[in-house]
């Protein structure tokens, strides 16, 4: 072979190496490439999206609804969702915590046990890359992502008004829920723009103030057998904050036979709060329909874990000074209900069927 053939045949090797390098490169160069915008890691790896969903407690009614509204959404999505219920105590709820960031979640969604404490649970979840969406309750001094929950101030005015407007003068038992839980802060803060104005000018006076540890029925029964006994049984509306503390607080009335003789609050529409409306021992409750808060947490948790940024949700448009940062905020409308609309408020929406609420 002459040397120009054998320079020529080489020359088309090397020309024929550059090619398949070429096409190698560029196949490397789609595979690394990142999703669509706004995808995240998990979808442009086809990794199922992982949402952490932690609840302080499923003992009462209304976080199962949670859970399970919040599941199903979040599934008919395309994500996993990890669940975990704390039984109302903080160290258990960090332990469940770090466990759920431990197992890869894209998102974590906390209600928090304590408001304050869980600010670490948010510094070890952005650490990790985590983004957080404190949810129905307001994580305090920490760089939550977003808060999801109803306008609490305004369930606390719903409350004090009622209460106001039916006894515009006599005796009050105040009861707040948890101290370590922001939204039972922000419900008192709402009722007692009624309540104090009243109480400054004297046709209140308010003979019993208490938070009751924990939400516990069974502290709110304890706290007004002693607020009863300390005041001669001498009260005439009582502020409870929610259906649970309202169930206790009514079992003390009722031993001493005043059960239906006090106007008293509730709030979370739970099916024996709306039985006890329906027999007159209970006044009033506020309906927050988790059902809409639920769903709206996954689809938003999902957004997020597919990159989309906070600023982009339409449905963030409000914002909650938490101590540190005014948190972007999805804040839902409350409904009081009374024994007049209960049917229309809660059957109506399916909330509960009629037969469990007037029996078969």
């Amino acid at each position: 072979m002459s040397f120009k053939k054998l320079v020529a045949l080489m020359a088309v090797a090397v020309l024929a190496l550059l090619v398949v390098a070429g096409c190698s490169s560029s196949k490397a160069t789609k595979q690394q490439e990142p999703g669509a915008a706004g995808q995240s890691q998990s979808q442009s790896t086809g990794k199922k999206i992982k949402i952490g969903f932690s609840l302080p407690t499923l003992r009462e009614e209304r976080y199962t609804k949670d859970r399970d509204y919040f599941v199903k959404k979040a599934q008919e999505l395309g994500a996993e969702v990890l669940v975990q219920a704390a039984n109302n105590d903080e160290n258990l709820q960090n332990n469940q915590v770090e466990n759920l960031i431990t197992q890869g979640i894209d998102v974590l969604v906390l209600d928090p046990q304590n408001a304050d404490s869980a600010a670490a649970l948010v510094a070890a979840a952005h650490k990790a890359g985590i983004k957080v969406i404190s949810y129905d309750r307001l994580i305090r001094n920490a760089d939550v992502d977003l808060y999801i929950s109803f306008d609490n101030i305004k369930v606390g005015e719903l409350q004090g008004k009622f209460l106001t407007e039916k006894v515009p003068k006599g005796i009050y038992f105040v009861f707040a829920g948890a101290p370590t839980d922001n939204n039972a802060r922000l419900f008192r803060e709402g009722a007692m723009k009624y309540i104090k104005p009243l109480a400054d000018k004297g046709d209140i006076k308010i003979a019993f103030d208490q938070w009751i540890k924990d939400w516990q029925p069974e502290e709110a029964l304890k706290l007004a057998e002693n607020a009863l006994t300390a005041n001669n049984n001498k009260v005439d509306a009582i502020l409870a904050p929610n259906d649970g503390t309202a169930g206790g607080i009514i079992q003390a009335l009722e031993a001493q036979k005043l059960a239906g003789k006090v106007v008293i609050t509730g709030q979370d529409a739970e099916l024996a709060a709306a039985k006890r409306i329906l027999a007159g021992t209970q006044s009033m409750t506020v309906f927050k329909d988790v059902r809409k808060l639920a769903e709206k947490a996954a689809e938003v948790a999902v957004e997020l874990a597919k990159g989309k940024a906070v600023k982009d949700l339409p449905e963030a448009n409000q914002t909650v000074n938490n101590g540190k940062i005014d948190v972007p905020s999805v804040l839902l409308t409350p409904e009081i209900v009374t024994k007049e609309n209960l049917d229309k408020v809660l059957i109506e929406s399916g909330w509960f069927k009629k037969s469990d609420v007037y029996g078969s």
